[in-house]
């Protein structure tokens, strides 16, 4: 772990080691049982779990932890539940409940989430952040921590409403689904601006904004409706000099000028975003996160592992802001074995 590295990086100070950003690579139990010498796995305590991640990560050096603290919970007094597939460890995140309420689109073109959830109090906000910082910090002190918001704009909206909904209201009047879209971010907003009036350096702001094969909606729908309020909800972070990463899936490789011109500091990428089109265009002026393809490591064969790492190396080298990670995951059903020897790979080719 080092502080060091990841807050040159984060200043684009090229430091002499590329730095690294996992996801749940702490949380593959059986990885880091055999990393750590830890036996840990599902049904281990939460105390045991977060000795054996904290262990984990300091072994694998981990420089940069970008994590939210605002999710879904602030959206549950009305929310839609899609359901989830089995993605951690034992299972533990299965949940076959799946209902909306919502059940015409007037209903979604009609939703006010101030009447729905009220107005925050901005001191409590705030408070809720720093704290979720400063914990963050005690936990893993040498390296760089962070906190934010996850359901920033589109992800609050598919929260709320579901897929099916959302893209029925969308379809049906995409203006007013764009009205919408103004007043949650005029609400989420609240959390913005508390933010801003913290201490916390780094921002993870996150929203899917797209799928695997790109845009959603419409290219001008997004000009009109996402970006804008972007750069108002970012407008007062920057001012306060916090680093602000925008976070999504999928491909937004059409949209980074955009995200960009709202004032961004980094890019968090999947690997289907083009890592060799955002270095190109802002590899000297913005952080870059990732866009190692888990599904390199799933194969399980090592050519494909090495060709991966080597691949995003080549160009994350010569950026100095750039934080290599697998950034679509390193799920729990990742062969152990192709896991290490990404690790090995990574190790042998970290230095500048």
């Amino acid at each position: 772990m080092s502080y060091q590295d990841g807050w040159a990086a984060m200043n684009l100070e090229m430091p002499p080691r590329v730095p690294r950003e996992e996801f749940d690579a702490e949380c593959h139990w059986e990885l880091v049982s055999t990393v750590t010498g830890i036996e840990v796995g599902p049904e281990s305590s939460p105390e045991l779990q977060g000795q054996a991640s904290k262990a984990f990560m300091q072994a694998w050096n981990y420089d940069l932890l970008l994590s939210p603290l605002i999710g879904g919970c602030e959206l549950s007094a009305l929310h839609t539940s899609m359901g989830h597939a089995t993605y951690a460890a034992g299972g533990m995140d299965y949940d076959p409940n799946i209902y909306c309420p919502f059940k015409t689109p007037d209903e979604v073109l009609a939703f006010d989430p101030y009447e729905v959830y009220g107005e925050r109090d901005k001191r409590e906000l705030a408070r809720r952040f720093e704290e979720d910082y400063h914990r963050r910090c005690r936990e893993c002190p040498v390296l760089v921590n962070s906190t934010g918001i996850y359901v920033t704009l589109v992800s609050g909206l598919i929260d709320i409403f579901g897929w099916e909904m959302l893209l029925t209201a969308a379809g049906t009047d995409p203006q007013g689904f764009g009205e919408v879209a103004n007043r949650y971010a005029r609400w989420i907003a609240q959390y913005y601006h508390a933010l801003a009036e913290t201490d916390v350096p780094v921002v993870y702001s996150h929203d899917d904004i797209v799928w695997t094969a790109g845009a959603v909606f419409r290219p001008d729908w997004y000009r009109r409706y996402v970006f804008p309020n972007y750069k108002m909800l970012y407008e007062p972070l920057v001012a306060s000099g916090k680093k602000v990463i925008f976070v999504s899936d999928g491909n937004y490789t059409e949209f980074v000028d955009d995200i960009a011109a709202c004032g961004v500091h980094g890019f968090f990428i999947e690997p289907l975003t083009d890592l060799a089109y955002v270095a190109e265009r802002y590899g000297r002026t913005h952080v870059i996160v990732g866009n190692v393809d888990t599904r390199a490591l799933l194969s399980g064969r090592r050519e494909d592992i090495r060709a991966e790492v080597e691949r995003c190396m080549a160009v994350g080298k010569q950026c100095p802001g750039y934080f290599i990670g697998v950034t679509n995951m390193i799920p729990s059903n990742t062969p152990v074995e192709a896991a290490l020897y990404y690790n090995e790979v990574y190790l042998a080719l970290s230095r500048r």
